[in-house]
């Protein structure tokens, strides 16, 4: 355990997320004023990083090494950021203004980096979108060098990740421009119910063999919760609908079916732009199933092998072989889908430099529309914590070379990179990249990533995010337990239609 004292709580994530960053192999604990007082007795003595926060700086001691900032230490740009700044909320405390605690990030990136003698990909960025900083320049009319000088200047971010960055929103610029941000929405359905539980997984999801009687009257719950979002929006525009989950295939065809009739009554599809269901493990797949998606307009899936290696699939808990992978591929071409996404994870255990050149030579064979390469996250709720604890950190081998073997892969089969997102506690401190050909990004990817437009989630564990015109944002929860959510829906379906309301 790696044990850090912080003098003010408001900074705790920032802090957490960059050591964790920098010593992947530790866990993190921060002791706060706001940490129970019996936990920082017990850790007190454990303590390696101090962090002192005062008005014009800091002191941060790691180890016996101590690290001093004054503004006028920094350059002319951390100066201006301590002057006439507006503060958050009622606060009248240098602490709390945003350009302080930027400025705080840079200092304390310098310290990490001088004492471990590494550097970040993504400098001190900590939160998931790093492209909206791109996107929200080129907004304001910067140009592309600006952009870049901007994010490796300010944020330390690798020359190469900020090309990155603005290659993405530079792409997702034109994509969006044909989306109703004013009038519109997007609307996202969860089936959480999965073959299996994997061993990475935090998403709600539940083994659907231990769930089976009550997934018709999940259906009625979720179809319940559409005629009341339909009720409140009608007259909005709907760009796009995706169904995901868990693994929405889990449900049989004449489930699917009595769905997606449900859906394409209770909305008016002539505006949507993308109608995207995860057909995600092979498992699930069936003929009679992908006809049914076609029957009713879906024009994207996503097959997700997550790995070609049988073994890995067998570690995580996949119940499905490598063959299945490529006969379902081979399925939904046949019986017509032109725009299929395959899913991968790099940082998997036990994975090796071939075994991610393997994955990728296969998926070349294979020829899908887009291809999203996702950085194995270590998520608290999923099992891979306890994998961890008893077979070591270095188990989990995610590298700028396997990085770099996947972009290549995409580029040999004609895919860009569209949409990019981050999570914490991310295998190698990279980022999750979507690939698509020309014509066939996934939209809605975008839009839940760069949060521009309202997306009204139904269903269990979803969450409504409703973006209203002065660019402030609430969200509204669905209960994550597929029994509490069918027994309580009249609750959430008010809870929503009064956020929804509130918008009109």
């Amino acid at each position: 355990m790696l044990v850090v004292k912080l003098s003010h709580a408001r900074y705790e994530y920032d802090v957490n997320s960059l050591v964790k960053a920098f010593y992947p192999e530790k866990t993190v604990k921060v002791l706060t004023p706001e940490t129970l007082p019996e936990k920082r007795m017990e850790l007190e003595d454990q303590v390696k990083i101090d962090i002192q926060l005062s008005e014009w700086g800091a002191e941060v001691k790691i180890m016996d090494r101590i690290f001093s900032w004054k503004p006028d230490q920094e350059t002319q740009a951390d100066v201006a950021l301590l002057e006439d700044e507006e503060t958050e909320g009622q606060e009248e405390d240098v602490f709390y203004t945003k350009l302080y605690k930027a400025a705080f990030k840079r200092f304390f990136y310098r310290c990490l980096q001088d004492e471990t003698g590494k550097s970040l990909p993504w400098g001190n960025l900590t939160g998931i979108r790093p492209t909206k900083i791109a996107m929200g320049l080129l907004e304001q009319g910067c140009s592309g060098q600006a952009v870049l000088d901007f994010m490796e200047q300010t944020h330390y971010v690798s020359p190469e990740k900020a090309k990155l960055a603005l290659e993405i929103a530079e792409r997702e610029r034109q994509i969006l421009s044909g989306v109703h941000y004013e009038n519109g929405y997007s609307l996202y359905i969860g089936i959480p119910f999965c073959p299996t539980t994997c061993l990475y997984c935090s998403f709600t999801s539940y083994p659907v063999s231990a769930y089976r009687k009550k997934v018709d009257r999940y259906l009625d719950a979720l179809i319940k919760e559409m005629h009341a979002v339909a009720e409140v929006y009608r007259g909005k525009v709907l760009d796009s609908v995706y169904i995901g989950g868990g693994t929405p295939t889990t449900l049989e065809a004449w489930q699917l079916d009595r769905l997606l009739e449900a859906l394409k009554n209770t909305f008016d599809f002539s505006t949507v732009q993308e109608f995207t269901v995860e057909a995600g493990r092979a498992d699930s797949i069936t003929r009679e199933k992908l006809e049914v998606l076609r029957e009713y307009g879906v024009t994207r899936i996503s097959i997700n092998p997550q790995t070609m290696k049988q073994e890995t699939l067998q570690l995580i808990g996949r119940r499905h072989t490598v063959e299945q992978v490529r006969e379902a591929y081979a399925l939904a071409r046949d019986v017509g889908f032109e725009n299929i996404n395959m899913d991968i994870i790099l940082g998997l255990p036990r994975e090796s430099v071939k075994d991610v050149t393997n994955t990728i030579e296969d998926i070349i064979g294979m020829a899908p529309d887009s291809l999203t390469v996702h950085s194995l996250a270590v998520k608290r709720a999923s099992k891979l914590g306890s994998w961890i604890q008893e077979n070591g950190i270095e188990a989990l081998q995610n590298t700028e070379e396997t990085m770099e073997i996947a972009a290549r892969g995409a580029g040999r089969m004609n895919l860009y990179p569209y949409y990019l997102y981050r999570q914490k506690n991310m295998s190698g401190n990279f980022e999750n990249v979507g690939y698509a050909a020309e014509g066939k990004y996934g939209l809605y990817n975008i839009l839940i990533m760069e949060e521009k437009q309202t997306i009204v989630a139904l269903g269990a564990g979803s969450i409504t995010k409703v973006v209203f015109p002065d660019g402030r944002i609430e969200r509204c929860n669905n209960i994550k337990d597929v029994t509490l959510y069918i027994e309580k829906i009249d609750e959430m379906i008010e809870k929503k239609r009064t956020l929804l309301e509130e918008e009109e």
